[in-house]
């Protein structure tokens, strides 16, 4: 299984370049325990924003340059390569899930083999370039949504499950 996991503003906004554009613990704590063992797909911009590898996962780094080589992390030239680190890593490990981890060009490569999405919709309207896809609702349906009221440190956001719709559903 493919999953998409990621937090977008109200305004499709997933980061301003430098990385995201609000903080939310409870957030970053859900999303350790949904990724914790499963291989890790990204983009050398989302790496960067993290700044070093996820412990406990595999970290595989998409980025063309030729000089990027991080200790800790698995470098892929393309998508494809990617694609196969990741499933030797679920086959080795049985974790049955790889996590596109971001950022927007990583999304989009992987979206037509995508069957879940873990979906944090942050409801906020920040300023920023890098937006996630559109959805079509034709294709997906929500199969669990969970919310939670904003406080003085982090705003109000809705934990989403989408699964992608079959044609033969």
């Amino acid at each position: 299984m493919i999953t998409i996991v990621v937090a977008v503003a109200d305004n499709g906004v997933i980061g301003d370049g430098q990385g995201m554009p609000w903080h939310l613990p409870e957030d970053l704590k859900r999303l350790k325990a949904m990724t914790m063992g499963k291989p890790l797909i990204m983009g050398r911009k989302t790496y960067s924003s993290i700044g070093r590898p996820l412990p406990g996962r595999l970290n595989i780094v998409l980025s063309r340059d030729q000089e990027f080589a991080p200790e800790g992390v698995t470098v892929a030239r393309n998508f494809e390569d990617a694609l196969e680190a990741a499933r030797r890593e679920t086959a080795r490990t049985g974790a049955g899930e790889i996590i596109i981890f971001g950022g927007a060009k990583i999304y989009e490569l992987a979206w037509d083999l995508v069957t879940r999405m873990y979906i944090t919709e942050v409801h906020v309207l920040p300023t920023g370039a890098v937006r996630f896809p559109r959805i079509n609702p034709a294709q997906w349906r929500q199969t669990a949504r969970e919310s939670h009221l904003g406080d003085e440190n982090a705003p109000s956001h809705d934990f989403v499950t989408l699964e992608r719709i079959h044609p033969s559903s």
